[in-house]
């Protein structure tokens, strides 16, 4: 049976849930914003790595693995991924937080083995030991951002922008939706994708929130001496203060790894936080700043157990939540559109994923 399914949000997970749904469904994608991806997908710092987000989260992020490496023609066959590859670090007097990490993910089937730190990083001040990971890989986010939004569209999914949910009400077995301006449209389903804003979505629909709260990171885009090699692999704190990850050019992006609260919105990358950002990555290599480039900051939304929220309300009928990604949204997106088409009776569950872990429910 064909329904009428409205998506709150146009970012990745969104697009990506509607290219599966549109065709078999009525899909409309509604975003606020002027144009889609604009929040947290537009400011990603584009890498796909199977155990960033931990233990919880790396099953959706292997799963994804095959689609992103080999996309199904209908998605442009290409590849969404580029060879980057993963150093953790810990001064070489630390060696917990590396075996504690290993301990985290074995069993997970992510390779790992230990190395030389200082054989991937030229430039390290100290001893530090590292640990390895070759699955990591760059990805073209606005290219998989964009193959999904082009399938749905394909499918006859509208995507309709300047259009924020203002009222939402449950009538007669569908939604009666009232739009920004003014403009009202009939669903079955209501799909909560709208990321910062998914606990303000759900409350207009007369849901529960979840408590989703955003947060902001910040990141930075960095000319050092000596340019940075394109070999460098993605070199990430084993204590969790800082990633960086080479750009065209010798460039570097950057990030102190911070999570300040926020409120949904637009945000912008703070004077202190850049300047924290630089001196400790100052601490680890002996590169010189020449110029910072850019600066930029994102939301990133988790849950109260950083898990992603996928699934029926369980008390408002016909909301659908996909929502909660954190900082790993583009790099689960294949896995999780997957899992919700797969709840929505499109498809199958991905191998080795639980749905039960990322239910709404499961928070009382």
């Amino acid at each position: 049976m064909t329904r009428r399914i409205a998506i709150v949000g146009a970012g990745m997970a969104g697009t990506s849930l509607a290219a599966l749904l549109a065709g078999e469904d009525s899909v409309v994608l509604l975003e606020a914003e002027a144009h889609p991806g604009f929040h947290a997908t537009g400011r990603s710092a584009a890498f796909w790595s199977e155990t960033y987000g931990g233990p919880g989260v790396q099953p959706l992020t292997s799963a994804s693995g095959p689609f992103l490496h080999k996309p199904p023609a209908e998605f442009g066959g290409e590849s969404f991924l580029g060879e980057r590859g993963e150093l953790m670090i810990a001064p070489a007097g630390d060696g917990g937080a590396i075996d504690a990490f290993e301990a985290r993910f074995a069993g997970a089937g992510v390779a790992m083995t230990r190395e030389d730190a200082a054989a991937r990083v030229p430039g390290l001040r100290g001893e530090w030991q590292g640990l390895w990971m070759p699955s990591c890989a760059d990805i073209d986010v606005a290219r998989l951002h964009g193959a999904f939004l082009a399938r749905a569209r394909r499918l006859g999914a509208e995507l309709r922008c300047d259009s924020a949910l203002v009222e939402a009400r449950r009538v007669g077995g569908a939604w009666q939706l009232r739009l920004a301006d003014g403009e009202t449209l009939a669903a079955d389903v209501l799909v909560n994708a709208a990321g910062a804003w998914a606990d303000r979505v759900a409350q207009i629909a007369g849901a529960a929130p979840v408590g989703i709260q955003p947060y902001r990171r910040t990141m930075v885009q960095l000319r050092v001496d000596p340019p940075a090699p394109a070999t460098l692999p993605l070199v990430m704190d084993a204590a969790g203060g800082f990633y960086f990850k080479p750009e065209p050019g010798g460039r570097v992006w950057l990030t102190p790894h911070d999570e300040t609260p926020a409120a949904p919105g637009d945000v912008a990358a703070e004077e202190i936080d850049v300047a924290v950002a630089i001196d400790r990555m100052q601490r680890v290599v002996d590169w010189r700043v020449e110029a910072v480039e850019r600066r930029w900051a994102g939301l990133r939304s988790f849950a109260p157990d950083r898990l992603p929220v996928y699934g029926w309300d369980p008390a408002v009928e016909g909301l659908f939540w996909c929502a909660g990604q954190g900082g790993f949204g583009i790099q689960t997106a294949p896995a999780g559109a997957a899992l919700c088409a797969a709840l929505f009776g499109r498809g199958g569950v991905p191998t080795s994923v639980d749905a039960a872990l990322y239910r709404p429910g499961r928070f009382g």
